[in-house]
């Protein structure tokens, strides 16, 4: 199973399309808190339509309690604007860990150089550009890593 994690998000319809992307793919969504809405909110629940109970949604206190809950032996790939390695370049294994930033800042020094963090990774964009939208980041890449692994679990195409 991959993981993809969002740490601190803002911004509650990327996080309803996050939800869309697990239930879809199967990857596993964590959420680190704290989180600037609350499952109430009518722009998350929009975004992710009818698709909350299909998704695997695991929600932690802290960044310290996520790399617990991980272990010390997970691959955890820190996707950031400020490095040269290209997401697409990376061998995607079951169990690895997909950590997003939250949207107006990306993810604090703190995480970026966290011993744990096995790479820090970026996609691909033109020049003068800040960042894409967090949920169109995680797609890109969980639909890369789900692709290297054979899309496991996924409907046959007919």
């Amino acid at each position: 199973m991959l993981n993809f994690v969002f740490h601190e998000p803002k911004i509650p319809g990327n996080t309803g399309n996050a939800i869309r992307l697990s239930a879809c793919t199967g990857a596993r969504l964590h959420l680190i808190e704290p989180l600037a809405f609350d499952f109430s909110d009518t722009h998350l629940k929009r975004a992710g339509l009818d698709y909350h109970d299909l998704a695997d949604v695991v929600i932690h206190p802290s960044w310290e309690a996520a790399k617990d809950y991980f272990g010390t032996e997970a691959r955890i790939f820190a996707y950031t604007s400020h490095t040269t390695k290209n997401y697409a370049d990376i061998s995607y294994q079951d169990g690895d860990i997909l950590l997003f930033g939250t949207e107006p800042t990306g993810l604090p020094d703190e995480v970026l150089t966290d011993p744990r963090v096995t790479m820090q990774v970026r996609i691909p964009m033109l020049p003068s550009r800040r960042s894409l939208n967090l949920a169109n980041s995680a797609a890109i890449v969980v639909y890369e890593a789900w692709r290297q692994l054979n899309f496991p679990g996924a409907a046959p195409i007919s």
